[in-house]
């Protein structure tokens, strides 16, 4: 009798416990951490993707006036176009340099910590932006695109980071997407605030980069009030008691012991977690296709051409035919497809998968560069063929968002153990920036070269990046970190125990020690 109501106790107890989190995993910390943490990064990384679209045209007529008042003659037109081009694709160098920066600040801060230490450069940045025309110098505007790249640099590779070490595995995937969907809420909100009733206007225009400054507050404001990433405590830093109540802190319940075996259950497979240089990673045989995997979706991601889209909009409608008045609205609807899309994405990447996402998502754009290829060449035979372009424009972004734009992020967390995780990030990050770099600076001259065709290169890019994934990338979805080093086993060539194995070997290195030592639970801290 005593023994019923004792196991009826703990069955309420754990169902007490269980009631505390959402459905599936979902608890009110992550989802806190997710949303703030993506405004202060994810967000600012759209918004100043698109935000210089619209303020074009009074940036160029700043540049010329402030040349004319120094040396009393108006600027050459062809280096007022590479002096725009630089202002524009500067923001991918400081990206680079930002990717670079990303390994040594997370180990020596940790996830969160550089997150917030980032919010310093968007400060800087906004004041440099937005202060720029008072002072008549637009070397303030180009050094800021600049910095605010670096933010950028820093943000797209620690938050993806810190996403994939706090989510439980079922939810990873989706919890993931947060930082997709910011980066479309962000490419949003700057065309809105492009609009000629709000600040795209002559007199306005710089107070949309002093926008920039708000996100950055808001998370300086509130992320030191979350947990650090429990895996970075407790691999990286071995602190025991501040993993566990980081982790009871997310998954809001107190019984993480769950939990904290499968972080140890890394931890025995590595042996050690000593974190490798980028050189080191590169020697490894283990990860060689993963690093391939994932350089490859990245720079996909990246060469897939909607960089051009979301920098180069408006001359493209232009080129449809669109009417000039009409433009800048026509060019909200697709910042708005972009938000519906990612979230649609969110709710279906769990039950879907991140491989058929990635490769459908590729393949569908490739097809619609094709077909606006074809309505671009066709739209003076009538009338209605400027609508098809738009009609295959919106295509490009739907399928963009539907998988590619926000899975590379999710799978290059996900392909590394600890060990190689910040490494990893900077190798992606270097791959992704220079990239973004080649597509900013040279997509007018392509378009210049092939004209309508130009939209082909990357149609081309889309199909060979589908095809990569198809034979090579597994599905990664609900697999634990050690789980999904494994898979890629046979292809690197590189014989892996299993997890069951490598738990067994821990548990008996474990006994042994355990039989030198009266106190258990201080041997385990030792070993962790």
């Amino acid at each position: 009798m005593e023994q019923a109501e004792k196991t009826n106790n703990l069955e309420n107890e754990d169902v007490n416990d269980g009631s505390k989190s959402t459905n599936q995993g979902w608890t009110c910390r992550l989802v806190v951490a997710s949303l703030f943490g993506a405004f202060g990064s994810s967000y600012l990384y759209g918004y100043n993707l698109s935000v210089v679209n619209a303020p074009t045209m009074y940036v160029k007529e700043f540049y010329n006036k402030t040349w004319n008042d120094r040396y009393g003659q108006p600027m050459e037109a062809a280096s007022l176009t590479l002096m725009w081009s630089v202002t524009v694709s500067i923001f991918a160098i400081g990206g680079l340099v930002g990717a670079i920066m990303v390994s040594p600040l997370v180990k020596r801060l940790g996830r969160k910590g550089t997150l917030l230490l980032n919010n310093i450069f968007a400060i800087v940045a906004s004041l440099m932006l937005a202060l720029g025309e008072v002072a008549g110098s637009f070397e303030m505007l180009i050094l800021g695109r600049f910095v605010i790249g670096v933010d950028a640099g820093i943000a797209l590779s620690a938050l993806p980071m810190y996403l994939g070490e706090i989510s439980p595995k079922q939810i990873r995937g989706a919890l993931g997407q947060i930082h997709s969907v910011f980066i479309c809420v962000g490419v949003f909100t700057g065309q809105v605030m492009g609009l000629p009733e709000l600040l795209g206007q002559e007199s306005r225009w710089n107070y949309m980069f002093g926008i920039i400054m708000v996100p950055a507050l808001v998370q300086l404001l509130t992320l030191p009030f979350l947990p650090e990433s429990p895996r970075y405590l407790l691999l990286e830093k071995q602190d025991v008691a501040g993993a566990e109540k980081a982790l009871q802190a997310f998954l809001n319940k107190k019984d993480v012991s769950k939990e904290l075996e499968e972080v140890q259950e890394e931890y025995r497979a590595q042996h050690s977690i000593h974190l490798v240089s980028m050189i080191e990673l590169f020697k490894t045989p283990s990860v060689r296709w993963q690093i391939i995997t994932a350089s490859v979706t990245m720079g996909c991601y990246q060469l897939c051409g909607l960089n051009a889209i979301w920098f180069y909009t408006n001359n493209i409608l232009k080129e449809a035919g669109m009417d000039s008045n009409q433009i800048p609205y026509i060019t909200l609807s697709t910042g708005g497809m972009e938000v519906l899309v990612a979230v649609v994405s969110g709710t279906i990447i769990e039950h879907v998968g991140r491989k058929p996402l990635l490769i459908g998502g590729f393949g569908a754009m490739a097809v619609f560069y094709g077909l606006l290829t074809i309505f671009l060449n066709l739209q003076t035979k009538a009338y209605w063929l400027p609508y098809l372009s738009f009609g295959s424009i919106m295509g490009v972004i739907t399928s963009f968002c539907i998988g590619p734009g926000g899975i590379p992020f999710i799978l290059t967390g996900e392909l590394f153990e600890q060990s190689y995780r910040p490494a990893a990030f900077m190798i992606v990050g270097i791959v992704s920036w220079l990239s973004n770099f080649a597509v900013g600076l040279l997509f007018p001259f392509i378009q210049e070269a092939f004209g309508t065709f130009c939209f082909m290169v990357f149609a081309v890019t889309c199909l060979a990046g589908a095809i990569f994934l198809y034979f090579v990338l597994p599905e990664t979805k609900g697999k634990t970190f050690a789980e999904i080093s494994q898979s890629f086993s046979k292809i690197n060539r590189v014989a892996v125990s299993t997890t069951k194995e490598k738990t067994e070997s821990g548990a008996a290195k474990e006994k042994v020690e355990n039989s030198d030592t009266e106190n258990g639970q201080d041997n385990d801290i030792t070993e962790m």
